[in-house]
């Protein structure tokens, strides 16, 4: 849920302001909203300081820290940032001798059909009016030569002939000559033994600072903390002898706030937020909640404060998407296993432990949706002997009315809720209205996509959800703005009410495109069969190509299709935009 907040508003002495927000950021409590805008060069300084660790952190984020950490601690140590440097020193000069050890390696990839030669020799020879050229000759124009020249062959391949062409005067030849490189083949391959040396050096350096990475994530968490607290103080309003300060606490936080005032000796004012003031988002659920919070974290999305929290309903159904668009119980195990693989692996470093088990849950609604439709690594190869659980669920059109099924249900509890927060406002009988006109929707889109009658009591739904869209959108005094309004309102939305029912057949449409695409590779596979070593070598190369290539096109299924349904559709009809400001109190 979002945990609500108060507007606080505090007066200190001018000479008083960093003093008092240093016991503010002792509280933790206070989001700050500046009323300047905060300069100076203690926050340049910070900010580089800041791009500096967060360079540090993205190279070493790419090598292994599996070493211990020697116990060192350099979160404050006078010499961290010497540190860094030397990690951002080590990384150019890898980056730079790697470049120049990949061009050395075309080099000598261009150069060795021409066998060992020294260029400082043949330039030598040119003084002495000896001239010796190189070009590439098709063999059947060996005989364009001039006469006078000696053609040396050095190479053929595919019908080109790699030639040096010898001659006591500079003659003409009617091939473009071949301009010689810098060095031999010889020194070629001893410098990039010298590179290769060097990049296993600074690769090695890297290596070893790499057990800093943790300490540089600390570090650069306490300076933007710094700098918060900086940009706090430059950024107060002053009034002759007295700064002030605005920002945002949470309600269960406002009497610890006043104690403070009180101790310090500020003036306070604590009041309800207006609606022009931009009030951060602080979201606090129950643990088993919370798990969802990662795949928010990635898409960037936080509802405003005046907006809903749709965590709970988001875990509920995003983990019944994932099942049905994976849909295949072979595939959750792959996921679940990956999962557990990456857990054990990685699990002591990364802090937020709740995306692992988020994982667990989906792959194991994927399995669970695979056994309800006997669904294994595809369902053609299963044949007669393993039946699914639930039979109806291999029927298409079972499963299509299921797929607008779950979209009524989900649209139906964004409007009821958007009732609830309504109420007692007559306005929430406009949402009844739309749950209505949805399950209206829901009955017309099986008659014309899947053939079933249509029933009387849809045809009733959808006249009474259209009455309590115009009477109560926007109930007034003035009776006919207010239905206008309503008919505006119905207008505008009631197709998108029936297409938005309808768009939830996707859950079928991908989950039969991942069964058809793992029967076709089984089908190939099976053509081929095991009859001897080469078959079963090309079987289980299709089968592996095969199902690795539906596996992959999952989640990318699920984060097209899965978390659009709630993020738009489910959204857009709970009126929730995604505006929210994420709470920063100032901490130590």
């Amino acid at each position: 849920m979002i945990v609500p907040m108060k507007k606080v508003s505090i007066i200190v002495q001018s000479k008083d302001d960093a003093t008092a927000l240093q016991a503010l950021r002792s509280l933790g409590v206070l989001h700050v909203e500046d009323q300047n805008v905060p300069k100076g060069k203690d926050i340049n300084s910070l900010r580089e300081d800041i791009a500096l660790v967060d360079g540090a952190i993205g190279i070493l984020s790419t090598q292994d820290f599996s070493k211990k950490n020697p116990g060192r601690d350099i979160n404050w140590l006078k010499d961290w940032k010497s540190v860094i440097r030397h990690t951002s020193d080590s990384w150019k000069r890898l980056d730079r001798v790697q470049e120049y050890a990949s061009d050395l390696r075309g080099k000598i990839d261009e150069w060795g059909p021409w066998g060992e030669f020294d260029p400082g020799a043949i330039r030598g020879l040119a003084e002495k009016n000896i001239y010796v050229r190189l070009c590439k000759v098709h063999k059947r124009d060996l005989g364009k030569f001039p006469r006078g020249v000696v053609v040396k062959r050095l190479s053929f391949a595919r019908g080109i002939i790699n030639c040096a062409v010898i001659s006591d005067e500079k003659v003409d030849i009617p091939f473009k000559e071949i301009t010689l490189p810098e060095m031999g083949l010889k020194e070629m391959r001893e410098r990039l033994s010298e590179s290769e040396s060097v990049i296993e050096s600074a690769k090695e350096e890297i290596r070893n600072y790499a057990q800093y990475r943790e300490n540089f994530i600390n570090i650069k968490q306490a300076l933007e903390k710094e700098l918060r607290f900086h940009e706090a103080v430059r950024g107060m309003g002053q009034t002759g002898e007295l700064k002030y300060l605005r920002g945002y606490v949470p309600q269960d936080a406002v009497d610890k706030l006043l104690k403070a005032s009180k101790r310090e000796n500020w003036g306070i004012l604590v009041e309800d937020p207006s609606e022009e003031d931009k009030v951060p988002t602080l979201i606090r659920n129950p643990r088993w909640v919370s798990i969802i919070e990662p795949v928010f974290k990635v898409l960037g999305i936080l509802p405003g404060y005046k907006e809903l929290d749709i965590s709970l309903w988001f875990l509920l159904f995003f983990s019944v998407f994932f099942g049905m668009l994976i849909g295949d119980a072979g595939y959750g195990l792959v996921f679940f296993a990956l999962t557990m693989f990456a857990h054990l692996r990685f699990g002591k470093r990364v802090r937020e432990k709740s995306v692992f088990v988020l994982f667990y849950i989906l792959s194991s609604c994927a399995v669970i949706w695979g056994v309800l439709t006997g669904t294994f690594f595809g369902q053609g190869w299963i044949g007669q002997s393993v039946q699914p659980l639930i039979p109806a669920l291999r029927d298409n059109r079972t499963l299509q009315s299921l797929c607008f099924l779950l979209g009524v249900l989900h649209l139906s509890v964004a409007h009821l809720w958007r009732a609830a927060v309504k109420l007692p406002s007559l306005r929430a009988l406009s949402d009844i209205g739309w749950t209505l006109i949805l399950w209206g929707a829901y009955f017309l889109a099986k008659m014309l996509i899947l053939g079933y009658a249509f029933p009387d009591v849809a045809k009733w739904l959808l006249i009474a959800g259209a009455l309590s869209v115009v009477l109560f959108t926007n109930p007034s005094r003035n009776v006919f703005k207010g239905i206008g309004a309503g008919f505006g309102s119905l207008i505008l939305n009631i197709v998108n009410s029936f297409t938005d029912v309808v768009s939830y057949i996707r859950l079928f449409a991908v989950g039969l495109a991942s069964v058809a695409i793992a029967d076709s590779f089984n089908d190939m596979a099976v053509a081929f069969g095991y009859s001897n070593l080469l078959t079963t070598l090309v079987t289980s190369l299709i089968l592996f190509l095969g199902h690795t290539l539906n596996i992959l096109l999952g989640p990318l299924a699920v984060l097209v299709h899965g978390v659009r349904l709630n993020v738009l559709e489910f959204c857009t009809h709970l009126d929730v935009k995604w505006s929210g400001i994420s709470y920063k109190p100032l901490e130590r």
